[in-house]
């Protein structure tokens, strides 16, 4: 394993002992190049103990920027296959707690959610929470075109959940980082009633960039949607989404079906032309899956010949 652990003279036994009056819970920010977005991500962390910088090697200032905020500093190495970021950082780190937290550096956790977490793993006796979204896209918020509700498990006890491991062959260049991959908790989960707010996309261009990468892992992944059980553990509504994509993997014009449920069924017209904009490119990323599942048909027949 290659994957390295370089951390800051603050990561002492005197570091470790909780802050007064933080919430017990260590944040996970998994980054590469994203010292803007940490600028905004990491003061609305700072009701947490514990953040958790896991740095892919940035080439800006992304290290310096999350040693300023006081975060502790990880580089990690991938090494092309498994595990990615998220699972060896639950996997490897000294959490100072047991909840965990995952944020990613372009999301930020409103005050409202912070008292909310820390009220809630005080109170309740749930392993693992779920949270929303609030997604925003052109400089608007997407009420609409299936994306008002984004729920993932972020939050939970850092022993019982671990990302689902998906098959990914070497030098697929899917990324290093678990973006579509789901907690599975042993445990109960809950949801929480306030949200994150997600600042996912800058500009167009940071959109076909990632896009282009998710677009890599979708198509590696298709034959395994199709084919495979659902895991144990991913929660009703995961699991019923998992029974939908199989269904919807066999339909035709999918991108055409995507834009149509997103835009009309989904009531995309009424986030304006943000959500216009949008529909089309969840229409177009669709249509890239496609073309890059048939590339790689078309690889593994001219192998096989």
């Amino acid at each position: 394993m290659s994957t390295t652990i370089e951390t800051p003279a603050a990561m002492s036994a005197e570091s470790a002992v909780r802050t007064a009056g933080k919430a017990p819970v260590s944040v996970i920010v998994p980054v590469k190049n994203e010292a803007a977005n940490l600028r905004r991500c990491l003061p609305a962390l700072a009701w947490a103990d514990e953040i958790w910088v896991i740095d892919s090697q940035s080439t800006d200032e992304t290290a310096e920027v999350a040693a300023e905020f006081g975060a502790k500093v990880v580089q990690f190495q991938f090494n092309g296959t498994y595990p990615k970021k998220k699972n060896w950082s639950l996997e490897n780190l000294p959490f100072a707690n047991d909840w965990v937290l995952i944020v990613d550096a372009d999301e930020v956790a409103p005050p409202e959610l912070a008292e909310e977490i820390t009220r809630r793993i005080a109170t309740d006796e749930a392993d693992g929470y779920y949270l929303n979204m609030k997604y925003f896209f052109l400089g608007r918020r997407i009420r609409h075109c299936g994306y008002s509700e984004c729920w993932n498990l972020r939050l939970f006890r850092h022993r019982l959940g671990r990302f689902e491991k998906m098959p990914v062959p070497p030098g697929a260049r899917t990324g290093d980082n678990e973006a579509h991959e789901h907690v599975i908790l042993q445990g109960r989960a809950e949801r929480l009633e306030h949200e994150l707010d997600h600042f996912a996309y800058p500009d167009l261009s940071t959109w076909l960039e990632k896009h282009d990468r998710y677009s890599t892992w979708e198509a590696i992944q298709r034959e395994h949607f199709k084919r495979d059980p659902i895991p144990q553990g991913l929660g009703p509504g995961k699991r019923f989404k998992r029974i939908l994509r199989k269904i919807y993997l066999r339909l035709p014009l999918r991108p055409v079906v995507r834009f149509v449920y997103a835009y009309f069924v989904r009531l995309g017209f009424l986030d304006g032309r943000a959500g216009l904009y949008f529909c089309g490119l969840l229409a177009f990323y669709e249509f890239l899956i496609d073309a890059k599942a048939y590339e790689i048909h078309v690889n593994k027949t001219s192998q096989s010949v």
